[in-house]
């Protein structure tokens, strides 16, 4: 993609309105417009780095065995009247009715929607353990939209759906899910912390919110020190070895981690107190079991081994997308703009010309840029006129994690620099040799 043809309304001054870092780079960078209070338009720049990071969460549910499938935004009122839960939700639910005058609501979850497709289609224990979910976009009236994508009314959202026999069941889905999270999260370059919290309006008694810490964080946690250690790394897992998930899932939360809601101060003061820490954290996503709360007053059971009638346990488990896009920044950002982790980046590399127009800086521009795509690699090449001052400050604005900059001078001697925007160290180097190491930092990415 060429800067000069692509769509990236960069602003020069930060909108009033923007309070977080987050908020205040995604407009800066041309990410986002907000479209009402608390809803965006997701520009280009802002829409791939999205589609980055739905990528990311749909590789990983697959690779623990869950289906995907995609559930509609509006929803009848009928089936969360049948759950009890239509009265109960409260007024951030946006509730409508259509031209036949029934009662309709823009989903802010789908429980109810997918235990009614599972009670349509599975009726014997043999077709368990199953797990549906699906990435879109949910509607919650928040009472006072701020932060940008951070507490949006309009948010895109990954659920899953889990249905099992017996708790025993439903507790290694749990685990299964704890474990595919770490991964999510660590492939996008952050961590995010599983905390012990509270259920909400979901319902049910084991739950854990993923809370990445930053001082923007909307909740209180506390937490050992010793937790901020953990990675969980390449290691390799098969996700039907109950042993196997249980002991991820113990060695990352058996040290004392809380959001303000579960925070107990007399287990937290038996903590070492150089270990003790209290901070804000980000949730970005949370897992729930609560059993059969919605498959006992929705009829959701299965023939068991028995014969016998037997409703399903179930547990559901999200990641905020849309959140995390603005929670990556909040924990990867300097004074000059944004730093993608190479998980996300909207672009894998820059490539600046600091003399367009200049026969031998094109070409070797226009080589550069067809050797990244030949590889699969998606390089933004400024071709624009501007000083190189300019580019250099909307590259790290956007914040590209890699940056190959031409020029005549460097041309004459055969190099191109190469930039990392992490640690802004650069390093001179062939043009050919530039491209092996790109390729390679993006080998296992």
């Amino acid at each position: 993609m060429r800067l000069s043809r692509y769509f990236l309304p960069v602003l020069k001054e930060t909108p009033s309105e923007a309070q977080i870092v987050s908020h205040r780079l995604m407009l800066r960078a041309g990410m986002i417009k907000q479209a009402s209070a608390g809803i965006y338009s997701w520009l280009p720049l802002g829409y791939k780095v999205l589609r980055n990071i739905e990528r990311i969460v749909h590789e990983e549910q697959v690779r623990a065995g869950h289906i995907p499938l995609l559930m509609p935004t509006l929803q009848s009122a009928d089936l969360w009247k049948e759950s009890g839960r239509y009265d109960a939700y409260g007024p951030e639910m946006l509730r409508i009715r259509d031209r036949h005058d029934r009662d309709m609501l823009y989903g802010p979850t789908n429980e109810e929607m997918i235990t009614d497709i599972f009670r349509s289609h599975v009726s014997s224990y043999k077709d368990l353990p199953l797990t549906l979910y699906h990435i879109q976009w949910k509607f919650r009236d928040e009472v006072r939209p701020r932060f940008g994508v951070m507490r949006g009314r309009e948010f895109l959202m990954k659920d899953g759906y889990t249905f099992d026999l017996t708790k025993e069941d439903a507790l290694h889905a749990y685990n299964r899910h704890l474990v595919s999270y770490l991964r999510t999260y660590e492939r996008m370059g952050l961590q995010a912390i599983p905390m012990r919290a509270d259920s909400g309006p979901i319902g049910g008694d084991d739950t854990h919110e993923f809370l990445v810490l930053a001082e923007t964080g909307e909740s209180e946690v506390f937490y050992d020190s010793e937790i901020t250690g953990l990675k969980f790394g390449d290691r390799e897992i098969d996700y039907d070895n109950v042993e196997q998930c249980r002991s991820v899932l113990e060695e990352f939360t058996s040290r004392y981690a809380r959001t303000d809601e579960t925070h107990d101060e007399a287990l937290f003061n038996e903590i070492p107190e150089d270990r003790r820490r209290v901070a804000r954290g980000i949730e970005v996503g949370q897992i729930f079991y609560f059993g059969t709360k919605y498959s006992e007053p929705m009829g959701a059971t299965v023939q068991g081994p028995d014969g016998k009638p037997v409703p399903v346990h179930m547990g559901s488990h999200g990641i905020g997308v849309s959140r995390l896009l603005g929670a990556i920044i909040e924990a990867s950002h300097d004074d000059r703009g944004i730093i993608w982790p190479e998980g996300v980046t909207p672009f894998h590399v820059g490539i600046v010309n600091l003399k367009s127009g200049d026969p031998e800086a094109d070409a070797a521009c226009a080589a550069l840029h067809e050797s990244f795509t030949a590889l699969g690699l998606d390089p933004l090449y400024d071709d624009t006129s501007e000083r190189a001052g300019a580019k250099f400050a909307t590259m790290d604005l956007i914040g590209l994690p890699w940056r190959i900059t031409v020029g005549p001078r460097g041309l004459k001697n055969g190099v191109v620099e190469l930039t990392s925007r992490r640690t802004g160290e650069s390093e001179e180097m062939p043009p050919e040799q530039a491209v092996a190491r790109i390729a390679e930092i993006y080998q296992d990415v």
